[in-house]
């Protein structure tokens, strides 16, 4: 297994090469003797120092590449800020510690994000520029799931991000404005559709281009799948059951699930295959990727980035074409991204009349109230009873 946390990133590499006066006093900073260690009880795991347990966590996601790296990089941010900005180890920072570092992600020191950085290696940039308040609440959600995992292991005594005022409110009122903004009505996915039919094909390389955006936005829509889901997906997660197929899906944290596909999907499927000389059904033991490289498949996986960028080099010209009749449906395509897809998907099984339970299965929700969210349908009966407008 490949070490989630390469000797690039060792703790003591980071600090040191990010500016530390003393680099004499780094050893101090390994955290075998920090604060907030657990003392005389059994610890799970065998490390001594934060590094060493910090590898441990990540290990635990070695098998979720997208997880794993979305992890990594917020772990590292914080043993750098922690270590050179606070001179303490990871297993010493207490809950006054976690509030200066959530007011610093809003606002990164210029050391932080200076331009002049490399992008890889110990000194490396570690900032782009200030993080968003969603992203600040996303950074902090993963740093908290590292401490439970240490204190759950015996190796700290407590998790400083335990205390931190409770937005659970504030959360779904968040997701609920997101999906609210977040994916396209039937009109405007239907407008995508028809602009990808007419994108040109005069040459080979159009045509490839074409039919993968055709695919594309088909997979993703028609099973509601992640970015990430979506660049792993192989011919031989395909399974027929009693005569329906099915596409089993490893979520995040490594959760597998089963979407339901129709053979409307499994049609465009065979379509897609068929251009790249394929059989229209996979082989049960098939590895060919469910999106292919442009040329067709030669056995590797896309990134999910790869992923994305198919799908806004989709919405960004259907925007231009869009500007002159609908200005505000442009705006949206140009927000749009992969997961606009996932929430078209969701909102359009609802106003299909899915089940809520189904749906939940299907975009694999642990919370019914999330899937919730993408009740549009009632929100529109409710408007038209409270005004008496037609829905």
């Amino acid at each position: 297994m490949p070490d989630p946390m390469p000797a690039s990133c060792d703790l003591i590499e980071a600090v040191a090469t990010t500016g530390m006066a003393d680099p004499r006093a780094v050893g101090t900073l390994d955290g075998r003797q920090g604060s907030n260690r657990a003392r005389g009880g059994a610890c799970q795991l065998s490390a001594d120092t934060d590094l060493e347990a910090v590898r441990a966590w990540l290990a635990e996601y070695a098998n979720s590449p997208h997880t794993l790296r979305s992890y990594r990089k917020e772990v590292e941010r914080l043993l750098v800020w922690a270590t050179r900005g606070q001179g303490k180890p990871l297993s010493s920072l207490t809950r006054e510690d976690l509030l200066a570092y959530e007011a610093f992600l809003a606002q990164p020191s210029e050391d932080w994000i200076d331009p002049r950085l490399p992008r890889r290696g110990g000194g490396r940039r570690l900032f782009d520029g200030p993080l968003s308040a969603r992203s600040v609440r996303h950074a902090l959600g993963i740093l908290s799931g590292l401490f439970n995992y240490l204190v759950a292991a015996g190796y700290l005594a407590g998790n400083p991000l335990a205390l931190r005022r409770s937005r659970i409110g504030h959360t779904v009122g968040h997701l609920r404005r997101a999906a609210v903004e977040r994916y396209l009505d039937q009109a405007l996915w239907q407008f995508v559709l028809d602009f990808v039919e007419g994108m040109p094909r005069d040459t080979v390389r159009e045509k490839q281009h074409r039919e993968r955006a055709r695919w594309a936005l088909r997979l993703l829509h028609g099973a509601g799948l992640r970015a990430a889901e979506a660049a792993q997906a192989r011919a031989c997660d395909l399974a027929q059951r009693r005569g329906k197929w099915w596409l089993q899906v490893i979520g995040k944290g490594g959760v597998p699930g089963d979407v339901p596909v129709s053979d409307a999907w499994m049609a465009d499927l065979a379509r897609y295959r068929a251009f790249h000389g394929l059989a229209a059904l996979p082989r049960p033991d098939e590895r060919t990727p469910l999106i292919m490289a442009i040329a067709g498949g030669n056995g590797r996986c896309l990134t999910s980035t790869a992923v994305y960028l198919i799908v806004k080099g989709i919405f960004v010209p259907a925007a231009d074409a869009r500007q002159a009749d609908d200005p505000a449906g442009a705006a949206t395509l140009r927000r749009a991204s992969t997961h606009w897809l996932r929430h078209t998907a969701a909102t359009h099984q609802a106003d299909a009349g899915t089940d809520l339970r189904f749906i939940q299965k299907n975009l694999r929700h642990a919370s019914l109230e999330t899937t919730a969210i993408y009740l549009h349908a009632e929100d529109d009966r409710r408007h038209a009873a409270t005004t008496g407008q037609p829905t």
